[in-house]
């Protein structure tokens, strides 16, 4: 079979990253190249791909936004109940991937995951739109609808059930945290001589490790 090509030409060059132009501590590194992104403009930065998987190991990937992070990990929220709140509550290992093509870079993020406390949950939820929480609390994800008309008339009870203020966070809606294990930083080279930089987790402290692109 014959595949067609595509002839597309990167429109950067951001020259050889080294080792010493890497932070030693991996978040402080994601802090600097996510910053970097945000600054140049990029649409949706903090847009990440989650990868999970069933006990089986069948994979799935969707879209998702990261809604913060720190040194105790990156997070983001869902439905418990759709496909992939039920893959992790089975298989709680995830990895993300952060692509930002105009910069030539992309990291990857791989670990455990856990979920958030109903107190992270809350406050989280409670920050968002009204017509945000509305549209979650209405959304029985993953599972099969009927029609449109029957989306809009769960939406339409919840808004009439809750005249005033916020919506009540439903049980079946939170947050996850991936705890990283290892880190990978890539940056586009010419002639794909990309550099390639792994962060893998020994203990208390990180060791890099430089890698084939």
């Amino acid at each position: 079979m014959n595949l067609h090509r595509l002839a597309v030409k990167p429109a950067y060059d951001r020259g050889v990253l080294d080792v010493a132009d890497l932070s030693p501590d991996p978040f402080q590194q994601f802090r600097a190249w996510f910053e970097a992104a945000a600054a140049s403009g990029i649409r949706a930065p903090e847009a990440m791909a989650l990868a999970t998987a069933t006990p089986a190991g069948v994979p799935s990937a969707r879209m998702v936004l990261l809604r913060g992070f720190d040194e105790r990990g990156f997070g983001f929220y869902t439905s418990y109940e759709s496909r992939k709140g039920c893959e992790l509550a089975k298989n709680p290992r995830a990895a993300l991937l952060f692509h930002w093509d105009s910069l030539g870079r992309q990291v990857r993020i791989e670990g455990p995951v856990e979920r958030l406390t109903p107190e992270e949950s809350d406050d989280y939820f409670h920050s968002r739109p009204r017509g945000r929480q509305l549209g979650a609390a209405a959304s029985l994800q993953s599972r099969q609808l009927e029609s449109r008309a029957e989306l809009e008339r769960r939406y339409a009870e919840l808004e009439a059930a809750h005249p005033d203020g916020d919506v009540p966070r439903p049980e079946f809606w939170g947050g996850f945290r991936l705890k990283p294990e290892s880190f990978e930083f890539w940056q586009h080279g010419e002639n794909r001589l990309h550099d390639r930089f792994r962060y893998a987790r020994r203990g208390n402290e990180w060791r890099i490790e430089l890698l084939y692109p």
